[in-house]
């Protein structure tokens, strides 16, 4: 019995998510349109300035003063980066990802289409060392976008597509927070890192003792990211670590649930909105179509277009095709390709990590002409294939 309430409130939480995310995604829309609006317009310079502006507090020995991009970027993004934790590990423990059966289509799917988004961007910035860097830009999916222009067809495209665009999503996440960790991590503090591990550490006992009440593990989720930001490592990933000592129990008092709907609409309708009007603004005062063909626009606009709808559908087609998996249910081979299309679409993510990549403020910009192009370009295909697809013959 107690499986089952878990499970059932698995496909409910999954539903919620759904809805959510589609929502969130319009917004993000939105505002990255605004953004660029904004630093387009005789607004300009107070927008970009304002993202500039520092402020901090001290309390003890404890000093932070940084400006509002890095407060947004390091410090809004680790809720953003505790929702996605939380979101994987409910589904590898009890979801769509807990039998490995269920895991084998978007789980290799997700690998082609982060190792050849980044094969393409090597390809056209590997004599560059400056931009060499930013290799797994077109690497990740924005699930919100992706998710709002797919909820843009209804229900011509089966729920088991969008499951499947979901699963993806969440693996490309888990890479991009991999990735993060191990190839964008600054010199290492070993004393605020070994303060870290303690923190974490009282985490995990927490967790051993059945502790349900959630506020133990957010007072000391603030400490350890003060003490991940200090030690070198981005701090977002303090989100992250914590998500996964949050328990998950089969029933109503469960915290990760708990937690996972209370962060849901402020996630989807606050922080990514918010870092979307932050990060999306480019000025397009004097640049043209050739500036796409510079080495970074060229290498993340492809990566994102191309090298994700081959990656993903080439491994997932050859899968179905050698008997290892099957086709998502009630979905055509055409509605596939369409849906591996839209997982070019890169936004959050994407521009999080050119961020880290790049302090470069010019290959900054080239990265949101590329992100914003393999983005709009991936869009625009996906929705005209699913639009044109049949539905998959009844069996």
């Amino acid at each position: 019995m107690a499986l089952r309430a878990l499970s059932r409130r698995a496909r409910e939480t999954l539903a919620q998510f759904l809805e959510n995310e589609a929502a969130g995604g319009y917004v993000l829309m939105v505002a990255a349109t605004l953004a660029l609006v904004v630093a387009n317009s005789p607004l300009a310079p107070a927008y970009f300035a304002a993202l500039q502006t520092h402020f901090g507090f001290a309390v003890g020995p404890i000093h932070l003063d940084e400006s509002v991009i890095h407060w947004i970027n390091d410090g809004l993004m680790a809720l953003f980066f505790l929702l996605v934790g939380l979101e994987i590990k409910r589904e590898v423990l009890d979801g769509q990802l807990s039998r490995p059966a269920d895991v084998i289509l978007p789980g290799a799917a997700a690998l082609g289409g982060v190792a050849l988004p980044a094969a393409i961007y090597l390809f056209f910035n590997n004599t560059h060392p400056e931009s060499i860097a930013g290799w797994a830009i077109p690497s990740a999916t924005d699930i919100a976008f992706a998710l709002g222009v797919l909820a843009l067809m209804g229900s011509r495209v089966p729920t088991s597509l969008k499951v499947f665009l979901t699963a993806i999503a969440i693996m490309d996440d888990l890479a991009a927070i991999v990735i993060i960790a191990l190839f964008y991590t600054d010199q290492l503090h070993l004393m605020a890192l070994a303060g870290a591990g303690a923190v974490l550490a009282i985490l995990v006992i927490l967790n051993r003792l059945k502790v349900i009440s959630l506020w133990p593990y957010l007072l000391l989720g603030v400490v350890l990211w003060f003490l991940v930001l200090e030690s070198g490592i981005h701090a977002t990933l303090a989100g992250v670590a914590l998500a996964l000592t949050i328990p998950l129990r089969a029933d109503e008092r469960c915290p990760l649930h708990r937690l996972e709907h209370a962060l849901h609409k402020p996630v989807a309708f606050g922080v990514t909105p918010i870092f979307g009007f932050a990060n999306a603004g480019l000025s397009f005062a004097g640049v043209g179509l050739s500036a796409l063909l510079d080495p970074v626009p060229l290498g993340v606009a492809l990566g994102l277009f191309l090298g994700k709808q081959v990656g993903v559908f080439g491994v997932a087609y050859g899968l179905i095709r050698m008997g290892w998996a099957r086709l998502p249910a009630g979905a055509s081979v055409v509605q596939l390709y369409g849906v591996a299309v839209l997982c070019g679409i890169g936004f959050t993510m994407s521009l999080f990590i050119g961020g880290l990549a790049f302090g470069d403020p010019k290959l900054i910009d080239e990265t949101k002409i590329g992100v914003l192009a393999g983005s709009l370009a991936s869009a625009l295909l996906g929705l005209a294939i699913l639009k044109l697809a049949k539905p998959a013959p009844q069996a």
